[in-house]
Parts: structure tokens; C-alpha cells; sequence
């Protein structure tokens, strides 16, 4: 799936990943290839990114992911 993480200053990550989870607002949110369309506000945590058994992490203090037709959209602050 496509993978765009944006901050109001710059793109943090783009491109294909395996896996990403997100501190959703009620909890972890693990996304994997055709997932339910969803859209959730993001807290305070780690962003983390799995591709070919490689782990990435990004900071983020909060923002609004969203997810649909296999596109991950984070908008973080």
C-alpha cells in the first residue's frame, strides 16, 4: 500500500509500504493492504512503518490519518 506521512513543514515518508500503525485517538491502529476505509484523529505517539521486515519510526504529536483503497494519508503536527 502507499504510505504519505506530511507535517505542515515538510513530507516526512513516502512510498510503498507492508504495515503502519498509528496512535489512534482510542488506541494502536494497525493497517495492513486493503483495509476498511477509516479516517481517525491521531494522538501524541509513534508512527510505525513496516517494509520487507524493515522497521521505521516517526514522532508525531498528534494530526488525522486516513485510509482508503490501499492510500495511508497521515497529516501530523
Amino acid at each position: 500500500m502507499d504510505l504519505q506521512i506530511i507535517t505542515p513543514d515538510n513530507e516526512l515518508f513516502s512510498g510503498e509500504v507492508d504495515s503502519v500503525v498509528v496512535p489512534g485517538s482510542d488506541g494502536l491502529i494497525g493497517i495492513l493492504n486493503n483495509h476498511a476505509p477509516l479516517v481517525s484523529s491521531l494522538k501524541s505517539g509513534k508512527v510505525k512503518v513496516s517494509n520487507g521486515g524493515q522497521e521505521q519510526f516517526f514522532d508525531v504529536n498528534g494530526g488525522v490519518v486516513e485510509v482508503l483503497k490501499n492510500k495511508v494519508i497521515i497529516l501530523a503536527t
